[in-house]
């Protein structure tokens, strides 16, 4: 095997990926496609291209190699499948393409992210001066003058009592949460933990695009090289490095030896969409299953993708709005309440 490397990134990853896949398009060998890639690739990176290419030349597989890369799971799972339909080009690129999207995906949040909670951080020390110093003062001042407080000081000091409970709440949530993990969570079948994964509000919509989008297009790839069901989903259980779509295919092919039809066999997923069974039926009634997968995983990455940014286009104008009332109400209570005072001498 490969000697110990230093991790590529995911876009390192993608680039590789894709030029193989290009180059595969054009005739190449996967041995050939590597070795060509060092030319594209940084040169920091060429050691381990050398490597993996002298490790095909002996007879490894390109699959063993990416394991040696430590690669993200996902593209050694598209190279896993490749290797049993032989359809590397479309595969490479296909992969090459999730993985881009997920990093593109991640540089969106900490974009929408990092300067919301970067204003948040400096307001939530500012309130801290007013409550603390200020507010205080003003108070004793109004006291001794009989003088109301306005709307806006109510308002800071109310969200300056109530930031630290919200706080102390959200961090005896999150020990909860990972009391639950790490007492019983990971302790269940992997199968029973995607489930649910996939009945939580919100992120379990995701989970079961995502992961409906990953198993049809692998099992289209594998129909589609002239594989049947039952061998596409011995595939599936062979996969050990992947211990869910192994789970899945020993799962499926035990519901299949009972008789039961193959739509479904795939219904106890949670984890998978719903609409994925009547794809099913239908692609078996129109002799066209792997087209019908093909076409359903592109359906839920296009859906998977259009839901993620519309639903990033509402967070930052959420935390904005947040941020500038906390900070407009700050403003006007130590106005009003200067103002207050001078009309009260």
């Amino acid at each position: 095997m490969m000697r110990k490397v230093k991790n590529w990134t995911i876009d390192e990853q993608a680039q590789f990926l894709k030029c193989i896949g290009e180059l595969l398009e054009r005739g190449y060998s996967v041995a050939e496609a590597v070795e060509s890639s060092s030319y594209y690739m940084p040169i920091y990176r060429l050691d381990d291209i050398k490597a993996c290419y002298s490790s095909l030349k002996g007879g490894e597989t390109f699959f063993d190699n990416l394991l040696g890369l430590k690669f993200d799971q996902q593209v050694i799972s598209f190279v896993y499948f490749a290797e049993k339909h032989g359809g590397f080009a479309t595969a490479f690129q296909d992969a090459s393409k999730m993985i881009q999207n997920k990093q593109d995906t991640i540089r969106k949040m900490k974009k929408i992210f990092a300067y919301p909670l970067f204003l948040l951080f400096f307001t939530l020390i500012l309130l801290f001066f007013v409550q603390s110093m200020l507010i205080p003062r003003f108070n004793t001042i109004f006291s001794t003058m009989d003088i109301d407080k306005n709307i806006f000081m109510y308002f800071v000091q109310i969200f300056g009592y109530l930031f630290p409970s919200l706080l102390f709440l959200l961090i005896v949530v999150i020990g909860f949460l990972s009391f639950y993990y790490y007492r019983s969570f990971r302790k269940l079948p992997l199968l029973e933990q995607m489930n649910i994964l996939a009945n939580i509000p919100i992120i379990g919509k995701y989970v079961t695009q995502y992961y409906s989008y990953i198993l049809t297009l692998q099992l289209s790839y594998l129909l589609s090289s002239g594989f049947s069901i039952y061998e596409s989903l011995l595939f599936f259980q062979e996969n050990k490095q992947q211990r869910l779509y192994a789970e899945i295919g020993v799962q499926v092919i035990s519901q299949l030896k009972k008789g039961i039809r193959l739509e479904n066999a795939f219904s106890s997923f949670d984890f998978l969409e719903k609409e994925l069974m009547r794809i099913i039926q239908h692609g078996q009634e129109n002799g066209k299953l792997d087209q019908e997968l093909y076409y359903f995983g592109i359906h839920c990455l296009n859906q998977m993708e259009e839901k993620l940014n519309k639903t990033l286009k509402l967070i930052q104008p959420f935390m904005f709005s947040i941020i500038g009332v906390l900070i407009i109400s700050i403003y006007l209570s130590v106005l009003l309440l200067m103002f207050q005072l001078l009309n009260g001498l």
